[in-house]
């Protein structure tokens, strides 16, 4: 957990939604610093003052498109210590492999469902806050469901993918352990063989560099 609270920039255009948030984040302790409800307004006030995290809606005017992405996109590449939480209505394959050629961490990919479970999504926003990857379970599960049978993580096992998709919900070993009903020390072990069947070098973040392999096969 973050031992100070959060600065953040919120850009959300429903205005229903953006207020939910920001009183959300407010009773959690954290400073929204702006709530706005449109991309370059976004834009202006983080480059004025940087905050420590921007969460951001992937469809905001003016072309409801993806403006949302596209701005956190530039603000990763000006700021690349703000972490960045983007959230979606839907599950969207090209928003997210869009989102994680921006990054190697600090990024958080979650549907605007996720809101609703308010422990879960401030867990997730800590994640994000201290350079980790989260990425919404509903997403992590359609991800697995269409393995493919090449690439780097051909050569991981059932229950090696498994320990791989917990930890791109952002899971530490300790909660993996509990969902698998296993060992925190076979999850020790799973991960330490994740790490070395993709060749992932000491020094790393090998967490965050292991998960990104998995969502970008």
């Amino acid at each position: 957990m973050p031992d100070r609270p959060l600065s953040i920039v919120l850009a959300e255009d429903s205005l229903l939604l953006r207020e939910g948030l920001a009183s959300i984040l407010d009773r959690a302790g954290h400073e929204v610093r702006d709530a706005v409800g449109d991309a370059d307004t976004l834009l202006a006030v983080v480059r004025k003052n940087p905050p420590d995290l921007v969460i951001t809606d992937v469809r905001m005017p003016p072309g409801h498109s993806d403006e949302g992405l596209r701005a956190a996109a530039a603000i990763r590449a000006g700021f690349p210590t703000i972490g960045i939480l983007v959230l979606s209505q839907y599950v969207a394959d090209a928003y997210l492999s869009s989102l994680l050629e921006t990054t190697s961490g600090g990024i958080g990919y979650l549907l605007k469902d996720r809101v609703g479970h308010v422990t879960e999504f401030l867990a997730s926003l800590d994640r994000v806050a201290e350079g980790g990857t989260v990425v919404d379970p509903e997403v992590v599960r359609q991800l697995l469901a269409r393995r493919r049978d090449d690439g780097p993580l051909a050569a991981l096992t059932p229950r090696e993918l498994e320990v791989l998709a917990l930890m791109a919900e952002g899971r530490v070993n300790a909660s993996i352990a509990e969902q698998l009903v296993v060992s925190e020390a076979a999850v020790r072990k799973h991960v330490g063989n994740i790490f070395a069947k993709l060749e992932l070098e000491d020094g790393l973040d090998r967490r965050v560099s292991a998960v990104l392999t998995y969502l970008r096969r």
